[in-house]
């Protein structure tokens, strides 16, 4: 359709200019019928062309996002650092477990002790709100409830039957109300924070 559209155009042209010149005297009579159909051809061409629509607008490529349970997984793995790190920050823990206490003597491991478990529990407290799950003192007989959670009760000897159960209570657990660590956001590229920084005594 195109090509057609042209040739009428240019069609168009001579003819309008072959009525200017001398020798169309022979031939005016029949240039404003030409002409008229030449016209009429060119508008149902331009008329007949296919609208072309724009491609919309490019947008600069995107970094791709992971998904949002990919992304909960990505921050979980940095708070569980960054709380590794208060916890080697207040109470050394980090380095207490990773030496080899077999080279010093009990009374050495233990004033060492003494430090990990003053800085740690001090992490843990303000982290957490840590309660025991049974308020009893351990060796005392207890009631195991009907309906009881598999995660803040472990049945250990000859259990029979069903719930509810009277034992003797080896261990109070621990239960928390509260969690209060920082929500760190780390996208997937992102390496891992560090635990504790190398320190460096510059001479």
């Amino acid at each position: 359709m195109r090509v057609v559209l042209i040739i009428a155009v240019l069609l168009l042209v001579a003819v309008s200019a072959a009525a200017l010149l001398p020798v169309a005297q022979s031939i005016r009579q029949y240039l404003p019928p030409a002409t008229l159909a030449l016209a009429v051809l060119v508008l149902i061409g331009l008329f007949a062309q296919p609208r072309q629509t724009l491609p919309p607008p490019t947008r600069a490529a995107e970094p791709a996002r992971p998904a949002p349970g990919q992304q909960q997984a990505i921050n979980a793995d940095a708070e569980v650092i960054h709380f590794l790190a208060m916890l080697q920050e207040k109470g050394r823990l980090v380095d207490f477990l990773m030496d080899d206490i077999n080279a010093y003597g009990d009374a050495q491991v233990g004033a060492a002790a003494r430090v990990v478990h003053a800085g740690c529990k001090g992490v843990l407290q303000e982290s957490f709100m840590i309660n025991p799950l049974r308020p009893e003192p351990e060796g005392s007989t207890v009631q195991v409830p009907v309906g009881y959670s598999a995660d803040e009760y472990r049945l250990v000897g000859k259990i029979a039957g069903a719930a509810p159960f009277s034992g003797v209570l080896v261990h109070r657990g621990w239960k928390t109300g509260m969690v209060k660590l920082p929500q760190l956001l780390r996208s997937a590229g992102d390496a891992l924070p560090a635990i504790a920084p190398a320190e460096v005594e510059v001479k």
